[in-house]
């Protein structure tokens, strides 16, 4: 397709979040109050990438610190189905990139969901690459190529960021909609010329690609990406407590990245079969911040009193209505109301 579509509407996200949860929750109710046989519940949502996510399921840290709740983690591989489960009530945290939760609260009917912590700002773990053979060299030399991404993610997002940095316009190169791993087996028939995506496939595209650019260097020229944590409003409403367990538990998954780096890749390589060497390489391909730092005015700030991350989200969504990816920008009201930061300085104590 010569350019990318708008997004889908509502009812179609909603259909397709039906088939999202009957897949990943087979056998799981969505009884209303979030409980199962008396058993209380949580349905986290994650992405097999390095962040925080993966220490607190690898040492189960929350597991320990909620011990009568039946903790289910569900893997996701693009933020777009992490949005469409949230609409079919199938999810109550999850790991979703700035870009996604932007277009969840556009609309007439946003999804019921708030941003509640940052696992990571992308750095250069997310990059476009171009096949070598192909004679591209920068993004200019994209006009007229066939470009992958997964649609509705901060990969997405940042693609046409650099076509636009680099004077070109959707229109200009085929964009293909495909998910990491279709990626991959594109690339290697010499279906596309470039792909912007993220690790692990990423590395895989380099072995036989070259980099044009990363979002380390987008976020650092005015359009940052970054992997959220989202939790749902019925979570919010009937369980604060596992809220703020949860968040205890991501604060010392991100001080075992600064002060434990062994301890941190020997639980990412685990959790996504690789070795030690390629988890490290991994890791320090991201940028993660310290507790202090996201519970700052510079990232989330405070209840009430949302921090810079607010003008990045804002920011995020006005650029898509402008390339035409969402009908309009959400509210600034709307954008100051997505986040839920009550009780957060407690995870500092």
């Amino acid at each position: 397709m010569s350019r990318v579509p708008q997004g889908p509407s509502r009812r179609l996200l909603l259909a397709g979040a039906l088939a999202v949860a009957s897949a990943a929750l087979t056998g799981c109710s969505s009884d209303s109050d979030g409980s199962s046989g008396g058993a209380k519940r949580l349905r986290i949502g994650y992405f097999a990438f390095p962040s925080g996510d993966l220490i607190v399921k690898n040492r189960k840290l929350l597991e320990k610190a909620l011990p009568d709740y039946k903790i289910t983690w569900i893997k996701f591989d693009s933020g777009a189905s992490v949005n469409q489960a949230f609409l079919g009530k199938s999810l109550d945290i999850a790991a979703l990139g700035s870009s996604p939760f932007a277009r969840g609260l556009a609309g007439p009917s946003p999804i019921p969901y708030k941003v509640a912590w940052i696992l990571d700002v992308a750095g250069d773990n997310e990059a476009l690459v171009a096949r070598k053979g192909t004679g591209i060299s920068d993004v200019a030399g994209l006009k007229g190529r066939t470009v992958a991404t997964p649609f509705a993610s901060t990969s997405h997002y940042s693609l046409l960021a650099a076509l636009e940095t680099a004077g070109l316009k959707p229109s200009d190169v085929k964009l293909v909609d495909l998910q990491p791993q279709a990626i991959l087996a594109a690339w290697q028939r010499g279906d596309i010329d470039a792909a912007y995506v993220w690790l692990p496939t990423l590395d895989e595209l380099r072995k036989t690609g070259t980099q044009l650019t990363s979002s380390k260097q987008i976020g650092a020229a005015g359009k940052p990406t970054l992997d959220l944590a989202v939790v749902s409003d019925d979570l919010i409403a009937k369980d604060p407590k596992a809220i703020d367990a949860w968040r205890k538990a991501e604060a010392e998954a991100l001080r075992v990245l600064k002060s434990d780096p062994d301890g941190a890749v020997k639980a990412v390589s685990a959790e996504l079969g690789i070795s030690a060497a390629d988890a490290k390489a991994q890791i320090e391909q991201g940028v993660f911040l310290t507790p202090e730092q996201v519970t700052s005015a510079d990232w989330l700030g405070a209840d009430g009193d949302p921090g810079k991350l607010r003008t990045y989200v804002a920011d995020t969504a006005e650029f898509l209505a402008r390339q035409k990816q969402i009908d309009a920008a959400p509210s600034a009201d709307a954008v100051r109301e997505a986040f839920y930061l009550k009780g957060l300085p407690d995870v500092l104590k």
